[in-house]
Parts: C-alpha cells; structure tokens; sequence
C-alpha cells in the first residue's frame, strides 16, 4: 500500500471542513475492496459505475450515491464501516459461528457464490442428490418430470 498519511493530507487539502470524513470512506472503502479479492475494475463493475470513478471515491475526491453504496452492500461490503468506521458486529455467536463469518468475509464474491451454491445445494457436505435435471425450459422437475427407476 502506497503512504496512507500522504493521500490523507493531499485529500484533506482538498475538502477542507469536511475533509477527514471524505477522505476515511476513501480509504475504508479501498480496505474493502483489498478484503474481498477484488481489483479496481471488478469493484468499480460491482458498484455500478467506472475505473476512474472508484480511483476518485478511493482518493476522496468523491463520494459513492445510495444506489452504489446498496450495490456494494448486496456484494458483501461493509458499508456501515465505510461511512462511519464502525464495523458491523454480530453477537451472541458461538466460537465456531464467529470463525465461520470471518472466514466468510474473506472470501472474494465469487468464493462465496461457491461456497453459497455448494452449501444450499448440499454438495458441501457431501449429501448432494446426485441428480441433474436440465431441459429446454418447458418443464418442471416433479411436475412434467419423473425420474425412472
């Protein structure tokens, strides 16, 4: 990582009374990126807007709207920590419920489709159905579909 210190100072000059404020979402927003994995291009994809884009928000020299910050969110950044710094803290979880998030958190969006689709589906822990089911669309597995024994 480049001199945190430096972008916060050169940011600061830009915006002054609201300067440390822009500035951390910029910085916070860029350690949520670097948690999930991604690049400038994918994040920027993500949230709905442009490389360049992103570049200004991690500088500070702009802000992400509500609609990108609920795109982010629905891709697993912490946005609650990106406005305000405080991260998002589930209680009442068990040793190993806790390990289980964390490791989750750090998992790239693609990881936790995986991981998503392998767990619902039962594959992830071994007990999947075994039985694909594909056709041209017009049918419905139990209903148009019987399997033969």
């Amino acid at each position: 990582m480049g001199d945190v210190g430096a972008d916060i100072r050169t940011c600061q000059h830009l915006f002054a009374p609201f300067s440390v404020e822009i500035c951390m979402i910029g910085q916070r927003l860029k350690q949520e990126r670097q948690r999930l994995k991604l690049t400038q291009p994918e994040f920027a994809e993500l949230a709905l807007t442009k490389k360049r884009t992103l570049i200004d928000w991690e500088k500070g020299v702009s802000s992400p709207t509500a609609p990108q910050l609920a795109a982010m969110a629905n891709a697993g950044v912490d946005v609650l920590y990106v406005i305000t710094g405080q991260k998002v803290e589930v209680q009442n979880l068990a040793p190993d419920e806790e390990l289980l998030l964390e490791s989750y958190r750090q998992l790239s969006a693609g990881e936790r489709r995986e991981l998503l689709s392998g767990i619902l589906s039962g594959r992830a822990l071994g007990r999947g159905t075994g039985m694909e089911v594909s056709g041209d669309g017009n049918r419905v597995a139990g209903r148009d579909y019987k399997e033969n024994k």
